[in-house]
């Protein structure tokens, strides 16, 4: 015996039909309005799973090109700041070279000295550079504390530390923003780099000497090299001519290389001296064998018990070597041995701003090796967030004609169930007599 159906329970079947029929309809019309195949979770769960996922990578991504940039605006500041330091400081050079000209008087020497006052107070204006944004670029990790302030003449004082400001351009990658003032501006070799040569300040001949030179690294960087010398000199004048002689002297152990012995503060020594001839630090002759691997010329003629010294290059500050040069260009020239002096200044202060620009310029490398890893990360990084925009269009955005054809589909079915139901309506027994 079959099942009866209620003339109520088809209506509500009937009903149900349409309902379901018109929430399709409505659903593919939504996906078709927005251009979204996926607008909540429920409409496939995977793919909106997937979109979370790809949506904060972008964003990821998006924040490291965002921090990129800042951090190549904060580097090509730094850049042009270390620009500005190298051009300040070859005009302290250039200023140098034409101190050394035997005609100017004590007054050219004077306006030569006013001019490097400028050259100072810009070099420490540019030392306490920011990025536009109120924050030091040459004070380490502490960007708003000033780097350097002027203490007395002359003296200038680092106040940051020696950390590195750090903005993360990708997830495994933090690149430094800033860098530490005192690396750059004060702890800067002396000399040559390897060992700096000076004259005694109560030197009374016109002997002068020049930077020198390292011969053999091996010899000079040994473990048995003191580096640290005098070079002292006698002069016989009861020959005709006078005769000058020169000892080695190791300040460390106070002997002299030459014999072996205890060093004599008097003469005469062993070698000869021989104006602008090389004064080696190696055995020769009958000497005790000795080899540091380093050579200086001297020129002029020192003076009894003159004495110069090499000694491996201490590190100071920029400020301070202008500052000497500032000193020296200030001082009354009377005498030959002034001269002397002034000479020998000048060639230290000639060395150690070599030493300088090339820091500088070591450093501005480093920034412009920064940059061009910024930028190559910075446009990986753009790359991802296009690709991150395609993957995330491919799971969510509606595939139109797929969408026109269930659109068509879904308004077809929904005709039939409301005609089927129409006619379901018009079913009567009274119809049929």
């Amino acid at each position: 015996m079959g099942m009866r159906i209620s003339t109520n329970t088809v209506f509500e079947q009937g009903v149900g039909t349409i309902n379901d029929r018109q929430r399709s309809l409505l659903d593919v019309q939504q996906k078709v309005s927005t251009g979204r195949r996926v607008g909540t979770p429920s409409d496939d769960p995977i793919a909106a799973g997937r979109i979370l996922d790809l949506s904060q990578a972008k964003s990821a991504s998006m924040q490291f090109v965002e921090n990129a940039g800042s951090a190549s605006a904060s580097l090509a500041v730094s850049e042009q700041s270390l620009q500005g330091v190298i051009r300040s400081l070859q005009n302290v050079r250039t200023t140098i070279i034409g101190a050394g000209n035997g005609t100017l008087g004590d007054s050219g020497r004077a306006i030569l000295a006013r001019e490097l006052r400028g050259s100072y107070q810009e070099l420490l204006s540019l030392a306490n550079a920011t990025d536009g944004q109120g924050s030091y670029l040459f004070s380490g990790y502490r960007g708003q504390t000033q780097p350097f302030s002027e203490t007395s003449a002359g003296t200038v004082q680092y106040a940051g530390d020696q950390g590195q400001r750090l903005l993360q351009i990708s997830t495994s990658r933090y690149v430094p923003i800033s860098d530490a003032g005192s690396e750059i501006f004060q702890r800067i070799r002396t000399g040559n780099g390897d060992f700096a040569a000076a004259a005694a300040a109560g030197n009374a001949g016109t002997g002068t000497i020049g930077m020198g030179a390292v011969t053999d690294p091996a010899a000079w960087n040994a473990a048995s090299n003191p580096a640290d010398f005098t070079i002292r000199f006698d002069v016989d004048g009861t020959t005709n001519p006078a005769t000058t002689t020169y000892d080695l002297v190791d300040n460390t152990s106070g002997n002299s290389l030459l014999t072996g012995a205890a060093a004599s503060a008097s003469g005469p020594y062993l070698r000869t001296f021989t104006p602008g001839s090389a004064i080696n630090l190696r055995s020769q002759g009958a000497e005790p064998a000795f080899d540091h691997g380093a050579t200086v010329t001297i020129d002029g003629s020192p003076g009894d018990t003159d004495t110069f010294t090499l000694r491996q290059s201490p590190t100071q500050s920029m400020f301070t070597t202008v500052n000497d040069v500032i000193n020296a260009l200030s001082t009354t020239i009377s005498t030959a041995a002034q001269s002397a002096k002034l000479t020998n200044d000048l060639g230290a202060a000639l060395a150690n701003i070599d030493q300088a620009i090339n820091r500088a310029l070591d450093v501005q490398t480093a920034i412009g090796a920064r940059m061009q890893e910024i930028d190559a990360t910075e446009a990986t990084n753009s790359d991802l967030v296009v690709q991150f925009d395609t993957s995330v269009s491919e799971l969510r955005d509606v595939d139109y004609a797929q969408a026109i054809s269930d659109l068509t589909l879904q308004k077809t079915l929904l005709e039939a169930a409301q005609k089927s139901f129409i006619q379901t309506q018009n079913l009567s027994l009274f119809n049929l007599l």
